[in-house]
């Protein structure tokens, strides 16, 4: 069995931030939350009712992952209400992750204490940096004591895993400053980091006026150094931006870059689902307008494709080849259906440019292929 995942999608904020390309909004007015309980919970029938229903309907969930947006904007009825509706259609486990994400700005100690006793057992905080110049320009509604105490606040509300997210390559940083603000997030005792580099996408407000960001040389010198500060305290890299300490990997994140299976309700959520007895592997997605999708007259599904055999491979080698240790090359034959002849002379050139580890049962990045790893990937194109 693929391991299979749902993920939640809530798409407000109280400000969208100028480096953002997710499907996120603005809130203005109040918060549609029970109407959007109820789109949710239709939109997770009308999955149940299509015709992939064979291959969602009777499968454990791996994880539970609530994204956004700021689904902490969310109240602790109203997040019940959607698991409930959940564990009533699907069968939940006791010991799946479940994941929110929550912004800093919108936390309080009863929530959080709230949140864990609906079952919700990890919480990923947007920090994104702790130096208030920073939070500044980077639009966050929340300064450096505020990320602290909410930390602090989770972790006293009962979340013994928690990630944060901290950001390198801001605008105007030091390598100082980075290494500063990695140090400074380790004292806050999280169990997990996602630490990236700051990327300008089309769509953003940073895209359209480019902030001045530090020359590719400097970033490097933040990631190596930054990289060697985290393992020292006992993190460590899993992927190209995700470091835990032992046991403390988010296993949502996993099941996505071993091209696991998942149902993304929500509005603009994605799904991924393997049906060898139908089509084979399917991706769908819903609409992305909150407008629209909250429109109960509306079908939540926007399109559904059945993913080209000659594209499998690609689409395997993006999120695997992200892991660190990388996978076994059966998981490519378990994952895709492809027998792994059908990738073998690309996997010989990959290794001879020295982009891929020479383990004929391992499909692992070098170092030099995860500093390449759109070299890597690319190989892959059809």
């Amino acid at each position: 069995m693929i391991p299979f995942s749902l993920y939640i999608h809530i798409p407000w904020c109280i400000r969208k931030c100028p480096y953002c390309d997710f499907n996120s909004h603005t809130l203005k007015g109040g918060l549609p939350e029970a109407a959007y309980v109820t789109a949710l919970l239709a939109d997770l029938d009308e999955n149940l009712s299509s015709p992939l229903q064979e291959a969602i309907r009777h499968r454990p969930l791996h994880s539970i992952f609530f994204g956004g947006g700021t689904p902490s904007l969310f109240s602790p009825q109203a997040l019940e209400a959607i698991l409930e509706g959940v564990q009533q259609r699907l069968s939940l486990p006791a010991d799946a992750e479940i994941t929110l994400e929550a912004n800093p700005g919108t936390v309080e100690q009863e929530r959080f204490k709230a949140y864990r006793s609906l079952g919700i057992n990890r919480l990923s905080l947007g920090i994104q940096s702790l130096q208030d110049s920073k939070l500044k320009i980077l639009g966050r509604i929340h300064d450096r004591e505020a990320a602290i105490r909410a930390v602090k606040t989770a972790q006293d509300g009962g979340f013994e895993n928690t990630n944060i997210d901290l950001m390198y390559g801001l605008p105007q940083q030091s390598k100082a400053e980075a290494l500063q603000d990695v140090a400074a997030g380790l004292a806050l005792q999280s169990t997990h980091f996602s630490w990236y580099q700051l990327t300008l996408e089309p769509n953003t407000a940073f895209y359209h006026t480019r902030p001045p960001l530090p020359e590719d040389d400097a970033i490097w010198d933040m990631q190596t150094e930054g990289q060697a500060l985290l393992s020292a305290h006992g993190f460590k890299q899993y992927e190209v931006s995700a470091y835990s300490q032992s046991g403390r990997e988010c296993q949502h994140n996993l099941n996505y870059w071993q091209f696991g299976d998942y149902l993304g309700i929500g509005a603009g959520a994605h799904s991924k689902i393997t049906d060898w007895k139908q089509q084979g592997v399917t991706r769908h997605w819903q609409v992305k307008n909150p407008r629209d999708y909250l429109d109960p007259t509306k079908k939540k599904t926007a399109e559904t494709r059945v993913v080209a055999s000659e594209d499998l491979a690609l689409e395997f080698m993006l999120n695997a080849l992200r892991l660190t240790d990388g996978v076994p090359l059966r998981l490519f034959e378990e994952r895709t259906g492809l027998t792994a002849a059908v990738i073998e002379p690309i996997l010989a050139e990959a290794r001879k440019k020295g982009l891929l580890a020479k383990d004929p049962a391992a499909l692992t990045p070098t170092d030099f292929g995860k500093r390449f790893l759109n070299d890597l990937t690319g190989l892959f194109l059809p």
